[in-house]
């Protein structure tokens, strides 16, 4: 079954440090395109989750963001790194030693060598947890996305199969019309005549009406339409991705109404090319929408 490029996915875990929030949005696109916006902690993982994108979706602009929200009784805890600190003590009583008596000795503020880089920094904790609580919220968060997708996916089958049904009963009013239209010609065609009002070859005349009908017939629009119809219902019904395809008949649909609307020589013919190209025109809005 067809698949919408649209559709929107929210999961949420919460870990003893905080809670994890992953958002899944997608829009219509050419190609797939996925764009990742990740917290430093996750960072690691977004090779794994583009590749997942690629292996789940085959179009559409996706957006994925990870939001890291740190809960206040989290176990993170701040360390001193107490190498560093006994290398700066030794660094300054150098300094001290260096300068002459008398003169003004350096003080040193507690609160500046907590901010050299490295003194003070959080503790080492495992971020396993973290990783794959990630990886099973992307997960379902995809799940949840290809579902959407496949819901609205199917809504616009039906919408499609309904715009089929209504040009497949336009296709039929017109095939109905065709003989009375070849009629009208030869009737149309024999008036100028008589107003001419010259004598005429009667095999040469039958030829002439002949070719005119030919060139104004469109039972061959009528068959490429039908075949269009046929090909349209069997590729919604199908597993392979379909967007590409159906645009492609959209363009041939409308191919055809434009050669009959041109060769039409009858006014409810003309009506009825008309109400085609309205109806193609909604398909093809709807299958701009279909991965």
């Amino acid at each position: 079954m067809i698949a919408s490029m649209t559709g929107f996915a929210r999961r949420e875990a919460t870990l003893p440090t905080g809670a994890l929030v992953c958002e899944l949005r997608s829009v219509n696109h050419r190609f797939l395109e996925a764009g990742l916006r990740l917290p430093e902690e996750l960072r690691s993982l977004e090779g794994e989750f583009r590749a997942q994108l690629q292996r789940d979706l085959r179009r559409g602009k996706v957006d994925c963001t990870f939001s890291y929200r740190v809960g206040t009784q989290s176990d993170r805890q701040l360390e001193i790194d107490g190498a560093m600190l006994a290398q700066l003590k030794a660094r300054l009583s150098e300094i001290a030693a260096a300068v002459p008596v008398g003169e003004v000795q350096p003080r040193v503020d507690l609160v500046d060598l907590l901010r050299f880089p490295g003194v003070l920094r959080e503790s080492a904790t495992d971020n396993e947890p973290m990783l794959a609580a990630a990886r099973e919220l992307f997960a379902g968060a995809i799940r949840d996305l290809c579902a959407m997708r496949a819901s609205e996916g199917a809504r616009l089958a039906k919408l499609i199969t309904q715009r089929c049904d209504q040009l497949e009963a336009l296709v039929g009013r017109v095939r109905v019309r065709l003989p009375e239209v070849h009629a009208l010609i030869r009737v149309r065609f024999n008036e100028r005549l008589g107003e001419l009002r010259k004598d005429l070859d009667p095999d040469r005349l039958e030829q002439e009406i002949a070719l005119l009908t030919q060139r104004l017939d469109v039972a061959e629009e009528m068959d490429r339409l039908t075949g269009h119809l046929t090909e349209t219902r069997k590729i919604i019904t199908s597993p392979e991705a379909a967007g590409r395809r159906l645009d492609f008949l959209m363009q041939e649909f409308n191919r055809e109404a434009n050669t009959l609307s041109s060769k039409s020589q009858d006014l409810e013919t003309t009506r009825a090319a008309v109400d085609m190209k309205v109806l193609i025109e909604q398909m093809r809005e709807q299958v701009q929408n279909i991965e």
